[in-house]
């Protein structure tokens, strides 16, 4: 028997990505309903992920796939951070605002983080899986695919952006493929505990 997973967020893309992300794994994701916003407070990636997994978890039997991603830039001491979708209303101020703390500044590497965390519909048990896309940030944004930070963003050996690459080629480096990854190699131990 396969498990249903509830993936903590009503954005239809983002069940699209994770669902190509976990192709061939024994689960099935389903798109979680409306729920109140969920205040992610945390101080890190894994405990924003947890805070929205517990949140979603009180309201249904099932397991819980939650993560929280964001993008780190060494000279701005690991600003954005958690922060990294609050640095403006759109994904456009939010490039700018980074470009602009930037500046001129020949420091420009940087890496994406996600962290997925599964729990179980006990909601005593979980796993943490989280991956890493190191790269540099572009004096200027290229490209108009994948969303947020993509378009000033070049993973490392790379001299195109995110937003130039299809979701295929993104995927070979993505900090969500890598986590998703481990997840895959991980849930054969694990299904039967999401089964309740």
């Amino acid at each position: 028997m396969t498990p249903l997973v509830l993936l903590a967020s009503t954005n239809s893309g983002k069940l699209r990505e994770w669902s190509r992300l976990l192709r061939g794994a024994p689960l099935r994701l389903a798109l979680g309903a409306d729920l109140p916003p969920v205040e992610e407070d945390g101080d890190s990636f894994e405990a924003n992920a947890r805070i929205k997994a517990e949140a979603w978890g009180h309201v249904t039997d099932l397991p819980v796939l939650a993560e929280d991603s964001g993008l780190e830039v060494d000279a701005l001491e690991g600003r954005p951070g958690v922060f990294s979708a609050r640095m403006g209303r759109d994904d456009g101020e939010r490039i700018r605002w980074l470009l602009d703390a930037l500046g001129s500044c020949r420091r420009r590497e940087a890496r994406f983080v996600c962290t997925a965390v599964l729990l179980a519909p006990d909601r005593r048990r979980s796993w943490v899986f989280t991956g890493t896309c190191e790269g540099t940030i572009a004096r200027e944004p290229r490209g108009d695919g994948g969303f947020g930070y993509d378009p000033v963003f070049c993973p490392r050996g790379e001299e195109r952006t995110f937003g130039e690459m299809s979701p295929e080629e993104k995927e070979r480096f993505s900090h969500r493929g890598a986590a998703a990854k481990r997840m895959v190699q991980a849930l054969p131990s694990v299904v039967e505990s999401l089964l309740g």
